[in-house]
């Protein structure tokens, strides 16, 4: 009884894992959907107004954005807004796969870190 209680919490701590794995998004997946100019049938890519994502390095720390002078409530309300007005695109479902690759790879992108000058 005792293998059986471990053998099923095992199941369920695996499942919970990869369940959190794939809702978290591909960074990877992201960063191609972020390089693409025809994502959501846009003319032109993010990294076009964004290169190497500058700009974007606390992005994913953010609760509210506003980009042209509207208020979004967060960042999937934003990378649309982006979609729909700087990349002429078609906005996507804040639950779909490619939103969360692409805030996935947002979200990744930390600043830049100057090296120390020794002597200070």
């Amino acid at each position: 009884m005792k293998i059986l209680k471990i053998a099923l919490l095992s199941m369920i701590a695996l499942g919970l894992a990869v369940s959190f794995t794939f809702a978290a998004g591909d960074v990877a997946k992201g960063k191609a959907l972020f390089n693409d100019p025809k994502f959501a049938a846009g003319t032109k890519a993010c990294n076009e107004c964004h290169p190497g994502g500058n700009g974007l390095e606390k992005a994913g720390e953010k609760k509210e954005f506003s980009l042209g002078g509207k208020k979004q409530t967060g960042i999937e309300e934003a990378v649309n807004f982006c979609i729909v007005n700087a990349l002429k695109g078609k906005a996507i479902d804040p639950m779909a796969e490619q939103m969360k690759d692409i805030v996935a790879y947002i979200k990744s992108l930390k600043p830049a870190v100057m090296p120390m000058k020794k002597g200070y």
